[in-house]
């Protein structure tokens, strides 16, 4: 790849103005320096070191005017060749005009005395030394300095759209949740129970403290169980006598990373198509393990069980789906059982990673 293969940036372009500048005054100071010993005793060091930063930056000014122009260059032309050439052709005119600048007024011609004639020729030697391979070393930075903040922008935008894509899938968890706790309540209303309203009651509370949640692009399993055991009693003060359930986790479980709502859409499964479609009701089993760096998330029913034999449960099983493959790539699965005699076991299977 070559320097003009790889565009700078917006961002970093700026930035690397001001490193040019330096390194460009740097290396013309220091070789000024170096070579102010070889000029005659009536030229003072600082003098010296004065043409060479002049040059420095006129060179610095050819390598910038030909890194944009022309703007189109033919294929057999490399751009940061010409401006390699181009920091090469600038050095003896600059040089020329450097003695002319210096020997204004003076009675003899700088061409015509050998002392500032050799002054020039070793400028023009060492610019044309130097200048050039300070040229091919800002390139290579320059380049390098371009991958990784191409990298940087790349990694970013990726985020950015995981994000957004999650957000997206996560906007249609929210209505399907709130639409089927509504529609339990809905029928509690219908039927006259003498509990709706206390229903009604604890599912405002719950609410008030999940719906937030699901818009959170990350959580934890701890804040995952809390809403499930909060979701299993409004259920169970729904049905008290169709439904029991217990839940389980592992310490090591508690602080892992899960999208908002991964639990808690299994056991909402479990609830909308095992136990109320079941004429007895049924029991639920939620169990949360970590074993070889891997969490299992387990809810297990002993309602209806699937229904025709196919997996498709609604919104919300191809909703965590995707969520956990967005989190976690192809390193989450989600599966789902028949118990024997009747049931279903969902599992959520997921890297066992702590929340950042």
């Amino acid at each position: 790849m070559t320097a003009e293969s790889l565009p700078t940036p917006a961002g970093v372009a700026p930035m690397y103005g001001w490193r040019r500048v330096v390194l460009a005054l740097s290396v013309s100071g220091v070789v000024g320096l170096l070579v102010s010993p070889t000029y005659v005793a009536s030229t003072a060091a600082w003098q010296v070191i004065g043409r060479y930063l002049f040059l420095g930056l006129s060179a610095l000014t050819a390598f910038g005017i030909f890194e944009r122009w022309p703007r189109r260059l033919p294929a057999w032309i490399a751009r940061w060749a010409l401006q390699v050439v181009a920091v090469a052709v600038v050095i003896p005119p600059t040089v020329v005009l450097i003695y002319v600048i210096i020997t204004n007024g003076d009675p003899t011609p700088f061409w015509k005395s050998a002392a500032r004639m050799a002054g020039l020729s070793t400028m023009i030697g060492t610019g044309l030394l130097v200048a050039p391979w300070t040229a091919v070393t800002a390139l290579f930075s320059q380049r390098d300095l371009a991958a990784r903040s191409f990298e940087l922008m790349k990694s970013e935008l990726e985020r950015k759209a995981l994000d957004a894509r999650l957000r997206m899938v996560q906007a249609h968890v929210e209505p399907h949740f709130l639409f089927n706790t509504l529609a339990n309540v809905r029928e509690l209303v219908v039927s006259g129970s003498p509990q709706a309203a206390s229903v009604l009651d604890s599912l405002i509370a719950y609410l008030r403290a999940a719906v937030p949640r699901l818009r959170e692009s990350e959580a934890n399993m701890e804040q995952e169980l809390q809403l499930v055991r909060s979701y299993l009693e409004l259920m169970q003060m729904r049905m008290p006598d169709r439904l029991q359930y217990s839940v389980h986790a592992d310490d090591a479980a508690l602080k892992l990373r899960c999208p908002p709502t991964t639990l808690l859409t299994l056991v909402e499964n479990a609830v909308r198509h095992g136990i109320d479609p079941s004429e007895d009701g049924g029991r639920i089993d939620v169990r949360v393990t970590v074993a070889d760096g891997r969490c299992r998330a387990e809810v297990s029913d002993t309602g209806a069980g699937l229904q025709g034999g196919g997996e498709g449960l609604g919104t919300g099983l191809a909703s965590l789906r995707e969520r956990l493959k967005i989190v976690f790539g192809d390193g989450a699965q989600v599966r789902l059982a028949t118990i024997i005699p009747h049931g279903v076991r969902a599992e959520a299977d997921f890297p066992a990673l702590a929340v950042a």
